[in-house]
């Protein structure tokens, strides 16, 4: 296998690199393929895997850096991209059945973000089917029992598996944070639209986000600065001002809020304020209306395709598509005022902290590939747009790993990346499979 040291190269350190000529865009893609093969017959991440494409890319992208021309803060880098992403050349087949696939002729903007700015595209990763609850072949890295959560399953596990330092996926509900936390990796979806998703298959238009996968903090925000086309930089302030809230810890298992309150009184120790807080009475009614949008917005999409191929699609989409078929104007309405209402009201208690700490999944990775567990601490995050991190921040008595979620206000992810960057630092957590 290709030296370890070469394929554990985050986005920063290896771009710098790159830069510096220490390292040939062709040796960094070469490790990578060399991961894949050695390890994607048991983790199974991958869809498909552009050798040629990507190896001629990094040819490219390394006779220019010889020049000193660099395209971008990403010049050199390997990304893999969540199947729904179209990726100009490759097969689209957002985890379903030949009906819904096919090979587009452009990029999603998010791609054709990342190329510009000099990155290499290794190739699609598997995702849940359209995206929705329908498990996908991939397993946890950590442990191939184990789900890798979902529905950006492929690319949590390339990224955890150094497969890839980067990945594209994308968040409806917990999409990204939650495979992330499963799979003991950075996960970061920014505020609603701030990303564009042309070019993306939808689920839902009101609540789709583009996010990333990535080894670091800084990796995260390099990438959101090409993605979002603004600059912003992680860089550890001083201690952070974080809320708390006990209703979200009486929501994960007993192993988890312990982890997370001893995690808040680590940051304590290291000069952090932890203030409890109390979310808002409209935070009941989040779950339901994000679930109606969700489910009018997606059978929206699907349904013109649906009405000649029901049978082709999976039990959970299949389920979530009919009953948005069933929901009124008034109900997808009413659910869309609760959603505002819960953000106008949670908006002024994000903005009052640095962070909203809290568990990223109830619990870890769940045994078995038949769910791709429970995002409901993710789902509020969504269903308002606001941005959220995920950082892995220890392993659990069963070796998985756990992960702390940081949520700040629309807008804010400089602040938000800033205060996950102290955080970071603060837990050292550098594990990854194997080690």
């Amino acid at each position: 296998m290709a030296p370890p040291e070469l394929s554990a190269l985050g986005v920063v350190e290896a771009a710098a690199e790159i830069r510096r000529g220490a390292v040939s865009p062709v040796s960094l893609v070469e490790a990578c393929l060399e991961r894949i093969r050695a390890l994607d017959g048991g983790v199974q991440a991958w869809v498909h895997v552009d050798d040629k494409g990507a190896l001629a890319a990094a040819r490219e992208r390394a006779e220019e850096a010889k020049r000193s021309t660099v395209r971008g803060p990403v010049h050199g880098i390997p990304v893999a991209v969540k199947d729904i992403f179209h990726v100009a050349g490759l097969p689209t087949t957002a985890g379903a059945r030949p009906f819904a696939h096919s090979r587009p002729g452009e990029d999603a903007t998010s791609v054709a973000r990342l190329r510009a700015a000099g990155a290499i595209i290794l190739g699609k990763t598997h995702t849940t089917q359209f995206a929705y609850r329908d498990p996908a072949p991939t397993r946890n890295p950590w442990n191939l029992a184990h789900t890798p959560g979902g529905s950006s399953a492929g690319s949590a596990a390339a990224v955890a598996a150094r497969m890839a330092p980067l990945a594209l996926g994308s968040q409806t509900v917990g999409s990204v944070l939650r495979p992330a936390a499963y799979c003991g990796v950075v996960g970061f979806k920014p505020t609603h639209g701030l990303v564009s998703t042309a070019g993306v298959i939808p689920l839902a238009w009101s609540l789709d986000h583009v996010g990333v996968f990535t080894r670091g903090v800084a990796d995260a925000a390099l990438v959101f600065s090409v993605l979002a086309r603004r600059n912003v930089v992680a860089e550890p302030g001083g201690p952070p001002r974080l809320a708390l809230a006990p209703d979200l810890l009486r929501r994960a298992s007993p192993e988890i809020a312990a982890h997370v309150q001893v995690t808040a009184d680590a940051f304590a120790r290291a000069g952090a304020t932890i203030a409890e807080v109390k979310l808002p009475a409209s935070f009941g009614g989040i779950h339901a209306a994000g679930q109606t949008v969700l489910e009018a917005e997606a059978a929206t999409y699907h349904e013109p395709r649906f009405a000649k191929h029901a049978d082709d699609y999976g039990p959970e989409i299949r389920k979530l598509v009919e009953k948005g078929l069933t929901i009124s104007a008034s109900a997808y309405v009413g659910a869309n005022r609760a959603r505002l209402a819960f953000s106008e009201e949670v908006m002024e208690l994000l903005a009052a902290h640095d962070a909203l700490l809290s568990p990223t999944a109830p619990a870890p990775a769940p045994e078995g590939l038949a769910s791709t567990g429970d995002a409901s601490l993710c789902a509020p995050w969504s269903f308002v747009g606001v941005p959220a991190v995920s950082l892995p921040s220890g392993l659990g008595a069963s070796g998985l790993p756990l992960a702390i979620q940081l949520v700040q206000a629309a807008g804010a992810e400089a602040r938000l990346l800033s205060v996950a960057a102290w955080c970071e630092r603060q837990l050292g957590f550098s594990r990854s499979p194997g080690h």
